[in-house]
């Protein structure tokens, strides 16, 4: 398994991209700040952009000092090449991502 870390921003960042196939197995969104922040999680295609259509997770609320984990377990999001998930937040320097990955 693999690592991947990101600090999101309201603009929205790449939390993991895929090169090759692989599966994430484990993702977490960690609100270090002081306040509440509200995140939206997208599964973007190869080429794409984040939107309406690939948000999987709308205005989760997390709230301060709290971690929120999406995948667990034996849960598995698999991705081709190029594709990723993208983080946005309503807050800069509130949110970390932590993703676990394997290529397959």
């Amino acid at each position: 398994m693999t690592l991947a870390v990101a600090n999101i921003t309201t603009a929205g960042n790449v939390a993991y991209a895929s090169s090759g196939n692989s599966a994430i197995t484990f993702l977490s969104l960690c609100n270090y700040s002081g306040g509440n922040v509200t995140a939206n999680v997208f599964v973007v295609p190869n080429s794409g952009t984040a939107g309406n259509t690939n948000v999987i997770i709308a205005n989760l609320l997390v709230t301060a000092g709290d971690t929120y984990q999406i995948y667990q377990a034996a849960e598995k999001l698999l991705l081709g090449n190029g594709d990723s998930v993208q983080v946005n937040c309503n807050a800069n320097s509130a949110i970390t991502t932590v993703t676990t990955y394997t290529t397959i």
